[in-house]
């Protein structure tokens, strides 16, 4: 893969490729190869930092099919383990809390926040056997505002290399993440391989036809998107008001004076993203279910939730989001049949609109081709 960072890729590329194959949409082997060699090597958002403020809380998590646990240490630090116990593989937390220990509820073994083994009844008969030799299996964690994420490969980027300048971006638009609160929680199932999902999500081209009242908001001219080497940016400005147009009848949004940045999406590879509006943020995260099965999950957040007519705005801006979603579940839903269908294989990208949905592709070719221990 030709690296571009911050720009379009190669002209020639981009007009020449085709669009991954079918099967990698629909078959099972190709999802098992993906789980390991994708989401086994990559930053997972496992949790919210609200479940994690005081000292002794913990929360447990998955990555796909592994067990995890997040704890806040007794020295303040944040942690991550394999939810595993080791003596007969029972689960240390099986719902959130606030102690000072883990204790596996098969055999009463007992650990620390910070993953040490402190009790395990009756083993003192057995050969060879030190408590320190056994504690919790530790993985990475870190975070980024209220936004915990976890990796199961020590030897991937550190999230912060991974994220590049999106964190500082945020930060210039206003907004101070740290201080922003959950609202609400919304999940959705669909029929679907996950890669569908995100590549919906990484194009604009689809706005004219598919979100109507979406289309109105934004400036579709001005509409593109920036590769990077793990991530992208969308950038959509919001257009001006048209004569006659009145602002909360005809339109949601008002652009503002810097016009450029009044909306971003940002894509962390593989299936994270960071949807930014004037007066919100939301987190999107898209897990695969089966080969053609996707669980999605919305938050979003809010720097002063307030009530009344603020509240009655949130909620609005919630509903707008939620009517955009419904509208895409019926393009991919349609999608996915037709990629089981004997009449298609591969497509073609419009180079003018879908460089992010190649970049995309070609980081899952690339995970997924290359060697174990590569990139």
């Amino acid at each position: 893969m030709t690296e571009t960072v911050g720009q379009r890729p190669p002209a020639t590329a981009l007009a020449r490729a085709s669009t991954l194959p079918s099967r990698c949409y629909t078959d099972p082997a190709g999802l098992d190869r993906e789980k390991e060699r994708i989401f086994g090597r990559t930053w997972q958002l496992v949790a919210q930092g609200d479940e994690l403020v005081r000292i002794g809380d913990f929360v447990p998590a998955t990555i796909l099919d592994e067990p995890l646990v997040i704890t806040r240490g007794l020295d303040g630090e944040l942690r991550a383990f394999y939810n595993v116990c080791r003596h007969r593989a029972g689960q240390v937390a099986l719902t959130k809390g606030n102690r000072k220990s883990l204790q596996c509820r098969y055999h009463g073994w007992t650990y620390g926040l910070d993953g040490t083994l402190r009790a395990c009844p009756e083993m003192e008969e057995t050969e060879d056997f030190a408590k320190e030799d056994f504690g919790l299996v530790p993985i990475r964690v870190e975070a980024w505002g209220p936004f915990v994420f976890a990796n199961l490969d020590p030897d991937a980027p550190p999230l912060g290399e991974v994220m590049g300048a999106i964190p500082a971006e945020v930060a210039a638009t206003g907004y101070d993440i740290a201080t922003m609160r959950r609202v609400e929680r919304r999940e959705y199932i669909i029929e679907c391989n996950w890669k569908v999902y995100v590549d919906n999500y990484l194009e604009g081209y689809h706005l004219p036809i598919a979100h109507p009242a979406l289309f109105k908001e934004l400036d579709y001219d001005a509409y593109r998107v920036e590769t990077f080497r793990y991530y992208s940016k969308q950038h959509a400005p919001i257009r001006d008001l048209r004569p006659g147009e009145e602002l909360g009848r005809d339109r949601r949004y008002m652009r503002a004076a810097d016009g450029e940045s009044d909306a971003l999406y940002y894509w962390l590879f593989p299936n994270t993203m960071f949807n930014i509006y004037q007066d919100n943020l939301s987190s999107n995260v898209v897990l695969p279910l089966g080969p053609e099965r996707t669980l999605t999950i919305f938050e979003w957040y809010f720097s002063e939730p307030g009530t009344g007519a603020g509240w009655e705005s949130m909620q609005q801006t919630i509903a707008f989001s939620d009517e955009i979603q419904q509208e895409d579940i019926v393009l991919r839903e349609q999608v996915q049949r037709g990629l089981r269908s004997r009449a298609y294989d591969t497509g073609r990208f419009s180079a003018k609109r879908e460089n992010g949905v190649y970049h995309f592709q070609s980081l899952v070719r690339e995970f997924t081709e290359a060697p174990l221990g590569e990139p």
